[in-house]
């Protein structure tokens, strides 16, 4: 993610980098492989139309590769890309305040060090809150006592 110009409320350019990994690119060719072969089995005889997507022309190992970079996106929520620790390793501590960054804390899915395995509104929610309550003093944080904090300044 960065930033196209230098105004606070401009737009951001956000690249996922989905496909930087060849492995990443060699899974989903063999995703729609395996799909293929899946759709074509007898047993679905009775209820198959066509092949919609990539279709039934794209059989070359670069259509099926320009097909993959054109669809790959995410249907869920992408989570864990700034994962939420005590360790070396962690983005976030555990009170949601971005390391080596004061003042900004981190409260969406990306604290989450793995995807839950239903919808994660709920979830999300929740840090929403946490963060919250943390911020307004309500919560107690690792360092003592509720709006511990508020009363330093």
């Amino acid at each position: 993610m960065r930033l196209l110009d230098a105004h606070p409320g401009g737009a951001l350019a956000i690249d996922p980098n989905y496909l930087a990994e060849d492995a990443d690119v060699e899974g989903l060719l063999e995703g729609i492989a395996i799909s293929r072969e899946i759709g074509a089995a007898r047993a679905f005889d009775r209820w198959r139309l066509r092949e919609v997507l990539p279709g039934p022309d794209v059989t070359s190992a670069t259509d099926l590769r320009r097909f993959v970079a054109r669809a790959a996106s995410t249907y869920y929520h992408p989570a864990g890309t700034c994962a939420m620790g005590t360790g070396d390793d962690a983005v976030v501590d555990p009170e949601l305040r971005l390391r080596g960054l004061d003042g900004l804390r981190v409260a969406d899915a990306s604290i989450m060090p793995t995807m839950v395995s239903v919808n994660p509104n709920a979830t999300i929610t929740m840090i929403g809150a946490k963060a919250a309550a943390l911020i307004s003093g309500d919560e107690p944080s690792s360092t003592g006592r509720p709006g511990e904090h508020l009363a330093a300044h």
